[in-house]
């Protein structure tokens, strides 16, 4: 399968600082020569803040979010996988949603809800902000300004191997119509979820943030939390979703390689590129099957 490599790599509107080195970390690591191991061509293109826009954590965010939907849709109109990069996730899923159109489902897996909005956030990281700007829940005039956004509706999106969430944002994540899966019940709940979501011929969005797992697996980032996904779950999570539902686009983000010494957080993370990337090429071959 032909596979395009979007990297942004940025975190909070600053380029290769912090979780802003992961995506070119990655892609220096060797995903590209892993795909085509694996029997995949890619290649690589890198989204920048335009050059002429004040660098802000809110304002690069969107013009980040805006460059990524136009590279998806380029790569989907080729005929080419996207699997976008990203230091943060606001930027990916913005763009990933804008590019795909008519309110694909989302499968978002993330040690954190994400689900914060500017009212209820305690650290005012925007990126804890991703999901409910996905939602229309915040940032409505910026999102959607974003050619081809429209907010995803809840009901359409899974929250898988959340853990690590504000008080607030735990309220509002209850009283949403969004299906979490936890940690300890993700092979339990996952497949009852899976059928919910089967037969919706919408294209999905595959969201990993690579915090979902568990630091044993490899310290990812400095917002790392125990309790999470182990890798051969997630491996087997990803092949369960492309299973159930069409993959329209993938996203992996927030490794920051300063707090990866062992490299084992880099590993996962081309460990699960290259299972993205077999899922969706399993699915176009026809392989696609109602969920038991």
């Amino acid at each position: 399968m032909r596979v395009e490599l979007i990297a942004v790599p940025y975190d909070s509107g600053r380029r290769g600082e912090r979780m802003g080195a992961g995506p070119e970390r990655i892609i220096e690591a060797g995903l590209g020569s892993r795909l085509l191991e694996a029997g995949h061509q890619a290649q690589v293109r890198i989204v920048e803040a335009p050059p002429e826009s004040w660098r802000a954590e809110i304002r690069t965010a969107f013009d980040l979010a805006e460059g990524v939907a136009l590279a998806v849709a380029d790569a989907v109109g080729g005929d080419r996988f996207p699997l976008v990069l990203s230091g943060n996730c606001t930027p990916a899923a913005l763009g990933c949603i804008a590019a795909l159109r008519r309110w694909p489902t989302v499968f978002w897996f993330d040690a954190h809800g994400d689900f914060n909005t500017p009212d209820t956030t305690i650290g005012g990281f925007l990126d804890g902000m991703a999901l409910a700007t996905s939602t229309g829940r915040c940032w409505p005039h910026l999102s959607t300004a974003i050619p081809g956004f429209e907010p995803v509706r809840e009901e359409s999106v899974a929250l898988l191997g959340a853990r690590d969430l504000d008080p607030l944002e735990a309220v509002a994540l209850d009283a949403s119509a969004i299906r979490r899966v936890r940690p300890e019940e993700l092979r339990s709940r996952l497949p009852a979820v899976l059928r919910e979501m089967h037969g919706d011929s919408r294209p999905a969005y595959l969201h990993l943030d690579l915090d979902v797992l568990d630091p044993g697996e490899g310290r990812i980032n400095s917002y790392s939390a125990p309790g999470g996904l182990s890798l051969t779950g997630t491996a087997w999570a990803i092949g369960a979703i492309a299973d159930a539902v069409p993959l329209g686009a993938a996203a992996l983000t927030a490794l920051d390689p300063s707090v990866d010494p062992s490299g084992r957080g880099l590993e996962a993370a081309l460990t699960l590129g290259v299972a993205i990337v077999d899922a969706a090429a399993r699915q176009r071959a026809g392989s696609v099957r109602t969920p038991r």
